[in-house]
């Protein structure tokens, strides 16, 4: 058998377990109490607003049964709204208040900020090439995840033409 310390699973979960570390210990010394999964919602419902909660799940590849504490957490720090759909009066959507999205527009550049010190040791072009290699990796095995990704639609005229 290989070292465990070889093996693409032990490796993924030992940077999983850095990039949280690095997350909280930011978040803490910006004196905000939040998460990596918080932080996800309210940058896709601030780029998106009036998804369902369902589609959030998708949107940040988090699992459907749990966002609902996610967004409840959001919703009692007054950070989002749920309203009855217009389209399906069983679905609520979720918009930003304003707080939230000043939120959001504060986390962005911390968020940003914290990129390289989630891959330690890592040259800017060993980072790019590990992103590129990991983006797709989990691309090709999207479906095999409890929770995939599901993109939006492009908009119709915005698709990316290649040459």
């Amino acid at each position: 058998m290989d070292s465990i310390y070889t093996m693409p699973g032990h490796l993924i979960r030992r940077l999983n377990q850095i990039s949280a570390s690095v997350f909280a210990e930011r978040m803490k010394a910006a004196g905000l109490d939040l998460t990596s999964v918080q932080f996800a919602a309210l940058a896709t419902l601030g780029a998106h607003p009036g998804l369902d909660q369902a589609t959030l799940a998708g949107r940040i590849a988090y699992d459907r049964a749990t966002i609902g504490g996610v967004v409840d957490r959001l919703e009692q720090r007054g950070l989002l709204t749920r309203e009855v759909s217009p389209r399906d009066r069983r679905a609520r959507v979720l918009s930003l208040t304003p707080e939230g999205l000043a939120l959001r527009d504060r986390l962005i550049p911390l968020v940003r900020a914290m990129q390289p010190d989630l891959l330690p040791g890592l040259t800017e072009a060993e980072r790019a090439q590990f992103v590129a290699l990991a983006a797709k990796a989990a691309e090709a095995g999207n479906a095999l995840s409890r929770a995939p990704l599901v993109r939006p639609e492009p908009e119709p005229g915005t698709e990316h033409v290649t040459e």
